[in-house]
């Protein structure tokens, strides 16, 4: 919010200088975001006379000007303004000035023949307004010579920054009330004029629904002269950024910024009808704005109306035919109460943002309507002339009466900074708050009504089969606490909110505890592992289409969305796979169909929390990257198993107690796919090609794989006392080995077999070869591994050595059938 500092000084008595000001402002919580010094861009400017004023000779529309600046010498002028006449006394800017207005640097120039050696200005062009109708026209005894910027005594603009709960910081009164009670100034009481009523209000209220308005106040004023308002108050109101229309309208600008109290006026001759009804909008209703514009009203908007229809958006704008021109002379004054909420939820429906609109809906001064009319209607008869007609009423002024309670040591506790108890209440007091009761221990006071933010009721989102007695202990809790809290702010921030200490955080631990949790940890690993190994992390939407997800396995019905984002993303995805593969596919057809994607999100079965499952997931399509060592080829299930074996070994997955089984879902090819399982119940991961229908369903043009972790169902690694690390003493040695097995046996049987055989001195076994071919009988294959051997107590001999690789051999034979080949 802006204001001008003469503005301020209508309302306050003060002698401190704008820098003091500020800083003060500043101190008790009211920021302030910038200071606009007026006078400074026209310091170069000067009042002028023009000595003779004749037609251009060579422009119908030009006038040609002899300026007289009070330096000695005469200027010529080439100026378009119509008013440019002998004698006028203006504003000259000379060679060199900035234009504020236009933007440009004056230079002598030539027009259409004719030298310019100046530039007489307007309104606009200085910067001071929209009038540019013709150069500015002072006073005759204005000063030739002397800078316009000190004869204007121009203002300064202050511009503050207001929180949401300040809706009092609204208003300059409000503003000056903050200020007297920090000790800057003396603020100065608001008129209560007395208005003798001479005539029946000529229109009357009706609320026929409490939703648009709770209370409302009027009165007209007849034999009013309309016209343009005094030039105080359109400096004032253009300083704020307001346009001045005519002295009605301008009047009501002046309490929405003065008081914070926005009013409306009507003009009664065209009003229909002799009521004006506070309603809710009607279906299909309009209301052609003042703003120009037309606004299709909702069931949820309150409005003003007459017997023609809506006259107003209740709060928020009003209508454009029923507004006060220079034609009207009798106008009725509206000053009401509307919901805060419903005027937020209207002006951003419409998306009308207004003055009045900002005022509403962080809550006004509950109390002061019926002022606010009599000062209006005082104002109005003061500019426009005229007699006030009675008052007429609807609805009844809200019990807003509030009290709070402080407990003088909550300023240390809470803010950490002794305030003497008669400073506390000094405080309070200045600021409107009444003393109801004082002891030694605490003050309550009773809260003014134009603070809405003290003390304020409090909804509570609790269960609904909540003992009552405990829910209404919570909420009358929960309203002491929060309005105690709001004492402590008020008389803290009147001592300064640079003076409160600052105050650290009490530490409750020495050594700070894990910033994330296992979960949080797995799911970072596993985004870290996927990206080392090439794959572009994705973030995608938790939802596809319902289609799609029946496709990965998934459909439910409780996994619907009620109200999706899109009508193709309506279903809780089963799997991030599904939204990998749209990814993969979108890549695809734009030309990029090799692609190495990840994501670590969710994947959801069913609405109970163990059906909400945390999973890493890749997803490669084309060829692998071009290589040096190797060409590229198309993607297989190996690369999957290799991204899904990657994650769970960084997860400490102990793979040796792993076992792979052919039981993929169907989304995946039947028999290029498989799940790793750490025992016959857990699941840790799914890979695999991507079945053909449904990857040309996806539009994936060529290969593509994929692999599912589920990290909820990787167990935590056991934590075991450090040890030394083991460092045997003995050289390690192998042994290859080729066995003869039928094709239908899966390696990792053997393998296992190998491992299990002779646990002291097998430390690993490595599958390195597969050969099936010529000379192999029909059905089998040849598996070749690699034992590693490490000796603990002593060097084995050939002898003992040769025992251990029968006894592997015996097991591998004896659990799958596979022969030593010779």
């Amino acid at each position: 919010m802006k204001f001008p500092l003469s503005w301020l000084r209508s309302h306050l008595d003060f002698d401190a200088d704008t820098a003091t000001l500020c800083e003060t402002l500043t101190r008790i919580g009211i920021e302030v975001e910038g200071v606009e010094d007026r006078a400074a861009p026209l310091a170069s400017f000067v009042i002028a006379r023009v000595i003779e004023a004749r037609q251009h000779p060579n422009a119908d529309r030009l006038r040609a000007l002899r300026v007289d600046i009070g330096d000695g010498r005469e200027y010529a002028v080439v100026c378009g303004a119509p008013n440019a006449r002998t004698g006028l006394i203006g504003v000259a800017a000379l060679p060199g000035a900035f234009i504020p207005g236009t933007g440009i640097t004056l230079k002598v120039g030539e027009i259409r023949g004719e030298k310019s050696e100046a530039m007489m200005l307007s309104a606009r062009e200085m910067g001071l307004g929209d009038d540019h109708s013709g150069i500015i026209d002072l006073p005759e005894d204005a000063p030739i010579g002397r800078p316009y910027a000190e004869y204007a005594k121009l203002d300064t603009i202050i511009e503050i920054k207001v929180t949401p709960n300040r809706g009092d910081a609204l208003s300059v009164h409000g503003i000056a009330r903050d200020l007297a009670a920090a000790g800057l100034g003396r603020l100065k009481p608001l008129p209560n004029p007395s208005i003798t009523a001479r005539y029946p209000s000529p229109l009357t209220w009706r609320i026929e629904d409490p939703r648009a308005c709770t209370w409302v106040v009027g009165r007209a004023v007849r034999g009013v002269k309309n016209g343009p308002s005094p030039q105080w108050l359109q400096d004032w109101l253009v300083a704020v950024g307001l346009r001045p229309i005519n002295a009605l309208v301008d009047v009501t600008n002046l309490f929405t910024y003065g008081l914070g109290r926005p009013l409306h006026v009507f003009d009664v001759a065209k009003v229909k009808g002799r009521t004006l009804s506070m309603r809710m909008a009607r279906p299909g209703e309009t209301l052609a704005a003042l703003n120009n514009k037309t606004y299709t009203l909702t069931e949820e908007d309150g409005v003003i109306a007459d017997e023609a229809g809506a006259e107003a958006l209740g709060g928020i704008i009003g209508g454009e035919h029923s507004g006060c021109d220079e034609n009207t002379t009798e106008c009725f004054i509206e000053s009401a109460l509307f919901d805060p909420v419903r005027i937020a939820l209207s002006g951003r429906r419409h998306a009308v943002f207004t003055d009045a609109r900002q005022r509403f809906e962080r809550g006004l001064d509950q109390a002061l309507p019926p002022r606010a009319l009599d000062m209006a209607t005082a104002t109005i008869m003061e500019l426009c002339g005229g007699e006030a007609s009675e008052i007429s009423e609807a609805g009844q002024e809200p019990n807003w009466r509030r009290h709070a309670t402080l407990r003088f040591e909550r300023l240390m506790g809470l803010g950490g900074m002794a305030v003497a108890t008669d400073d506390a209440v000094a405080r309070l007091e200045a600021l409107g708050f009444a003393t109801l009761q004082r002891d030694t221990a605490s003050v309550t006071v009773a809260v003014p009504s134009w603070r809405n933010d003290i003390a304020a009721p409090i909804t509570l989102d609790m269960d609904p089969g909540l003992d009552p007695t405990r829910a209404a202990a919570a909420r009358e809790g929960c309203e002491a606490t929060e309005a105690e809290a709001d004492l402590v702010e008020e008389v803290l921030r009147l001592g300064g909110l640079d003076a409160v200490p600052a105050v650290s955080l009490p530490v409750p631990f020495a050594v700070p505890p894990p910033a994330v949790d296992a979960k949080q940890r797995r799911a970072i690993t596993a985004r870290r592992i996927l990206a080392a190994r090439g794959c572009q992390d994705n973030v995608t939407y938790g939802f596809v289409a319902q289609a799609t997800a029946e496709q990965f396995g998934g459909g439910a019905a409780a996994l619907r969305l009620e109200n999706p984002i899109a009508s193709d993303l309506n279903q809780m995805r089963p799997t991030p796979v599904a939204s990998l593969a749209f990814a993969a596919a979108a890549n695809a057809a734009r030309g990029f169909a090799d692609v190495a994607l990840s994501e670590v999100g969710g994947g959801y079965r069913s609405t109970a929390p163990e059906g909400q499952l945390a999973m890493a997931c890749t997803l490669r399509a084309g060829s692998t990257p071009a290589n040096w060592a190797a060409p590229a080829r198309p993607v297989e299930a190996l690369d999957a198993k290799a991204d899904a074996q990657a994650v769970l070994e960084a997860l400490g997955v102990p793979m040796a107690g792993v076992t792979i089984t052919t039981d993929a879902p169907g989304h995946y090819h039947p028999g290029r796919s498989g799940t790793f399982r750490q025992g016959p119940k857990t699941v840790l991961a799914h890979f695999g090609e991507i079945h053909p229908q449904l990857r040309d369903t996806l539009g994936l043009p060529g290969a593509a794989v994929a692999a599912e972790v589920f990290l909820d169902a990787v167990p935590e690694p056991k934590r075991r006392k450090k040890s030394p690390p083991d460092l045997p003493a003995f050289q390690p040695l192998r042994r290859d080995l080729a066995l003869l097995v039928d094709a239908d046996v899966p390696a990792d049987n053997l393998l296992r077999a190998a491992r299990g055989a002779e646990r002291a001195l097998v430390s690993d076994v490595v599958l390195f070869d597969r050969y099936a071919g010529e000379r192999l009988p029909e059905g089998k294959v040849s598996l070749a591994i690699q034992l590693t051997l490490q000796p603990r107590e002593r060097t084995l001999t050939d002898a003992e050595i040769e025992a251990v690789v029968a006894k592997v051999v015996a097991a591998i034979t004896k659990a799958t059938g596979a022969t030593l080949r010779g």
